[in-house]
């Protein structure tokens, strides 16, 4: 028999885990806030709530897209610790705050739930293809349980530690990307109004050593002004604002952290749905007012 496991929030990232899973033999339900019970064209069976979801599978992922969605999908009747069985593994895959992820662990655990906060690092394209990085937080054993998941969904699986150090590494992860971004659409934006020819200078960044894979594929969509969202801006503005509080309860100074994500919300609100590296093509807006 197949294995059964169902997904809390079923959006672009995890609607394309669920693919690679049940193409892989599991048997994948889900629960999506609007979306109406029984099968879609994809054979993915929908539930009426997240309990009843979470009463029918021994493993939960959850991808909701903050702190609030969390504890709004966990909680109540309808949430999924109402309905999740006693020795369920619970993965959150979410990007949330490592306060939440902790919280969500002690609730687990009184109900005697395997618990991990799971944040993916990767967008759309690499979790068609299985290339996800997982990062992951809670007991080892509990991580090794999750792998064969985790091994399907991604390319490699990285155990931060305890419960919320996953989710402390993913804004570690998202916050040079996003200061990363922020730097090369400022820096596009001063060529350009400083003088320099617009495919000049984007061949000249294309491959340049100074650009992750990551950044170099953003570059060359914003050649193109194609902004479709992987990492919509309103999220990557979550994810800064998560890292810049959970660096100041550390006690620890992130100037240009902060720089960048307020260099980041110049993208609101026109282009909150938008990948967030619509930050170039407002930077290529500022630069041709100026020349």
């Amino acid at each position: 028999m197949a294995q059964k496991l169902g997904f809390v929030g079923y959006g672009a990232m995890a609607s394309r885990m669920g693919k690679r899973l049940a193409d892989a033999g599991w048997e994948v339900l889900a629960f999506a806030p609007g979306h109406e019970p029984g099968e879609d064209a994809h054979d993915i069976r929908y539930l009426k709530t997240a309990a009843a979801l979470a009463a029918e599978v021994h493993t939960i992922l959850v991808s909701v897209p903050d702190d609030a969605a969390l504890d709004q999908a966990a909680s109540g009747e309808d949430g999924f610790l109402a309905g999740a069985r006693s020795g369920s593994l619970l993965i959150d895959v979410s990007s949330v705050s490592p306060s939440a992820s902790i919280a969500l662990s002690r609730r687990g655990a009184a109900q005697e739930l395997a618990v991990l906060d799971a944040p993916v690092s990767g967008s759309t394209p690499e979790a068609e293809q299985g290339k996800l990085v997982v990062l992951v937080g809670g007991a080892a054993a509990d991580v090794e349980r999750a792998q064969p998941i985790f091994s399907v969904i991604g390319a490699r699986t990285v155990h931060a530690g305890a419960a919320g150090q996953g989710s402390t590494l993913k804004l570690v992860v998202n916050g040079i990307m996003g200061a990363g971004l922020a730097a090369l659409a400022e820096a596009i934006g001063y060529g350009l109004a400083a003088g320099l020819d617009r495919d000049v200078l984007y061949g000249a960044l294309d491959g340049a050593a100074i650009l992750s894979p990551h950044h170099t594929r953003k570059l060359n969509a914003a050649r193109d002004a194609d902004f479709a969202p992987q990492f919509p801006t309103a999220l990557m503005d979550k994810d800064m604002g998560l890292l810049l509080a959970d660096a100041n309860a550390a006690g620890m100074p992130a100037p240009t952290l902060a720089a960048a994500a307020q260099s980041l919300t110049l993208s609101h609100p026109a282009h909150d749905g938008d990948d967030y590296s619509a930050l170039i093509g407002v930077m290529e807006h500022l630069a041709a007012k100026r020349r």
